[in-house]
């Protein structure tokens, strides 16, 4: 028998893509960009299509028209008949954040999705090594059997065995900290200027960390703010489909927002992250939106200012994500840290998914106040 060695290529590891998922893939991309539009996604799709031949690869005569009936058959789009139009599903909302978690991993040299835990022994979710004796109250699936069994034998004889509650044994367990964060994305006309896309990588990260949370820490919390000239709530469900608007940057109200929205939480740990890539430019005084494009405007400044104080003092801690690196901006940002005591990263828009979840893993590890 002869054997043949050849270097490893990792391809031949995957199956090959079905014409399905091929154009799945492209299609996703496309409805986040269109905010959702179904009908603007299969134009763009058409016109890629067109110029690089996509379809014309696949076997069988697989087209454009099967594979927007196998969405339909699939589950991801439907008809809307209030508004006639087609529309992505919940499923497909799903599907673009599973792939957007799945890009930020793949980006990420070092760590993982697993747990990440306190110095702290208790209960807990992680089993150690180490065993202690059972308290009421323990779970009793991490009860240690080896151990339970030999403290019974020592006071038991052949004839009679005799557990008694001082014999039982449980491993210990890493303790979870439960934490609650509020994400504010940035969605003012600054996000798409001057020729970058920075608003898409944003929201590509919010929907990496929504569904690591829902996937991985069930009991944590996480709420999803947009601002532009005033800051709203948004769903996890809108996240792929949000856009950029003619908008000035109201980081004040989105902070307030975020820090209402904390007050209310009972989790230990509470952080706002805040995805930026400008200066603070609006804010509502009197009933009325103030805003001034030029420069730092110092009375905007000083009341965001003032929040960050307030954040502090409600244990809320502020992470900056700035993706500008203007060096009058980033002063502001370095002010904005000092005054909450918190962090700031001043990250590219390839970097934004790393900073984000090292940060989100690290909060997850303070110990409870």
């Amino acid at each position: 028998m002869h054997f043949r060695y050849v270097e490893w290529d990792e391809r031949f590891n995957h199956q090959a893509e079905t014409p399905f998922d091929t154009l799945w893939d492209l299609f996703q991309q496309l409805l986040s960009i269109s905010g959702g539009d179904v009908a603007q996604s299969l134009r763009w799709l058409n016109d890629l299509d067109d110029e690089y031949e996509i379809t014309d690869q696949f076997e069988d005569g697989y087209g454009l028209g099967d594979f927007i009936d196998e969405l339909k058959e699939r589950g991801y789009i439907e008809f809307d008949d209030e508004n006639s139009i087609m529309v992505p599903t919940a499923k497909t909302d799903r599907s673009i954040r599973k792939k957007s978690l799945e890009e930020i991993f793949n980006q990420l040299k070092k760590g993982n999705k697993g747990g990440h835990k306190t110095p702290h022994t208790g209960r807990g979710l992680e089993r150690q090594p180490e065993t202690r004796s059972w308290s009421p109250g323990d779970d009793i699936s991490q009860i240690d059997s080896s151990g339970t069994m030999m403290n019974m034998l020592r006071h038991s004889s052949l004839d009679q065995f005799n557990l008694r509650e001082s014999d039982l044994e449980v491993y210990n367990t890493d303790h979870y900290t439960s934490a609650s964060t509020v994400l504010l994305i940035d969605v003012s006309h600054s996000m798409i200027l001057y020729g970058e896309d920075r608003i898409t990588p944003a929201k590509k990260v919010a929907m990496a960390l929504s569904e690591l949370i829902m996937d991985n820490y069930a009991k944590d919390s996480l709420d999803i703010i947009a601002f532009g000239n005033e800051a709203w709530e948004i769903e996890i469900k809108d996240l792929p489909y949000l856009q950029v608007g003619p908008y000035h940057t109201n980081t004040l109200h989105a902070l307030q927002k975020a820090r209402h929205i904390l007050q209310r939480k009972k989790f230990s740990n509470k952080q706002i992250f805040m995805i930026t890539d400008g200066k603070p430019s609006a804010m509502f005084e009197g009933g009325k939106i103030y805003k001034n494009s030029f420069g730092l405007d110092r009375k905007i400044v000083n009341r965001v200012l003032d929040e960050a104080v307030k954040c502090r003092r409600d244990n809320i801690d502020i992470t900056t994500f700035m993706i500008a690196r203007d060096p009058y901006l980033q002063d502001f940002v370095r002010k904005l840290t000092d005054a909450n005591k918190g962090r700031a990263y001043y990250s590219s828009l390839n970097e934004l998914g790393g900073y984000i979840f090292e940060d989100y893993i690290r909060n997850r590890r303070k110990n409870v106040r």
